[in-house]
């Protein structure tokens, strides 16, 4: 069964000639137990979405049900308020009470539901045991690390065992560093207690790392959906593809099409490609970066280049080859070691370059 339906919603800021369509028809379903990531870059709805479901922004037309129970109907009018849906919310911010103890923090849901203070301490001491907090009790949050006031967040929203928890941008307010951390965290903690949860995030590999499936938001429809590896290897557009990877953008020109077969002009050279969703009048071609294979020797369906320049990241160089006679071809890829200057053959398989 499902624990979050949202059918067909419509959202509009401002009235008359002056009205901004925000969301414009977005359908989708969160089952128990599943995590969700809404994907998008900013001004897609994605935010605006989760606030829908959580009961802060009032929808035009459609539906929104958690489990059996319908929190909002366009067509009777009818919206259940936020303090009513029982939802679990995290914020970017974390919204922590600074001047109250990460205890207090915790229990401050469960004494607006009037719970009796021993089980409001077994409920608010379990969950954090559960989250790696259980000696912070009497902390405040300032005197927390970032990792630690967003657990603190979390634990909030768990603490009376919600049926859905909503998360938006959870992990934007850490460093680099922490943020890998805490996602592997999220994503066991989310696995263990079988929560489900609608995610909000503008990172890819956030979204790919954490949640089980992916809606893609662009301009207020959602453009692609499905389990991250289908998003990332099997991309029906070009917003999807260029917004799932790191890739590679050629100037190729299609000199022939058979089915999903392309042939591709480039640079002088001859290439095979695959076609990808239902052809574009100015078709695209592109290729991840870490897809294209560097040769010092002629091999199949590649173009030679020059290297500009080697960039160390730590666990791979990645290297940059550029056209000098004016065609405007540039390409990058991965290589293990740094490579010497001159020419290069830079394979490019047919079934990983794509054309739009």
């Amino acid at each position: 069964m499902n624990e979050l339906t949202v059918n067909d919603l419509h959202l509009d800021y401002g009235s008359g000639a002056h009205v901004n369509h925000i969301l414009k028809g977005v359908s989708m379903h969160l089952q128990k137990g599943e995590v969700v990531a809404l994907l998008g870059p900013s001004g897609s709805g994605k935010t605006t979405l989760l606030r829908a479901v959580a009961g802060l922004e009032s929808p035009k037309t459609g539906t929104i049900a958690i489990g059996e129970r319908n929190v909002f109907d366009g067509s009777r009018d009818f919206e259940l308020p936020a303090e009513h849906r029982n939802l679990g919310l995290v914020f970017q911010s974390y919204a922590l009470w600074p001047h109250k103890t990460v205890f207090d923090n915790v229990a401050y849901g469960l004494k607006l539901r009037k719970l009796g203070a021993s089980e409001i301490k077994d409920k608010v001491n379990d969950v954090l045991k559960n989250l790696g907090l259980g000696h912070l009790g009497e902390r405040f949050p300032h005197q927390l690390s970032g990792g630690q006031q967003q657990r603190v967040a979390i634990a909030r929203a768990l603490v009376y065992n919600p049926p859905v928890i909503l998360l938006d941008e959870p992990l934007s307010n850490l460093d680099a560093k922490l943020r890998e951390e805490a996602r592997a965290f999220l994503r066991e903690l989310i696995v263990r207690l079988g929560l489900s949860a609608l995610m909000v995030t503008h990172d890819q590999a956030e979204a790919m790392a954490i949640s089980d499936r992916i809606l893609l938001l662009n301009n207020g429809k959602i453009e692609q959906q499905g389990t991250p590896q289908s998003m990332y290897e099997t991309p029906e557009t070009l917003f999807c593809a260029e917004f799932m990877g790191s890739n590679n953008r050629l100037p190729a020109r299609v000199t022939a099409r058979s089915g999903q077969q392309v042939t591709l002009a480039l640079g002088g050279a001859t290439l095979q490609a695959t076609a990808r969703g239902a052809g574009a009048a100015e078709p695209a071609t592109i290729i991840r970066v870490e897809e294209v294979k560097i040769s010092a020797t002629p091999v199949e369906n590649a173009i030679e280049l020059p290297l500009l320049t080697c960039m160390y990241l730590g666990d791979r160089f990645e290297c940059l080859f550029k056209s000098t006679d004016g065609s405007d071809i540039s390409v990058r890829a991965h290589s293990k070691y740094k490579l010497e200057a001159g020419q290069y053959w830079l394979q490019l398989p047919a079934d990983k370059l794509w054309v739009f």
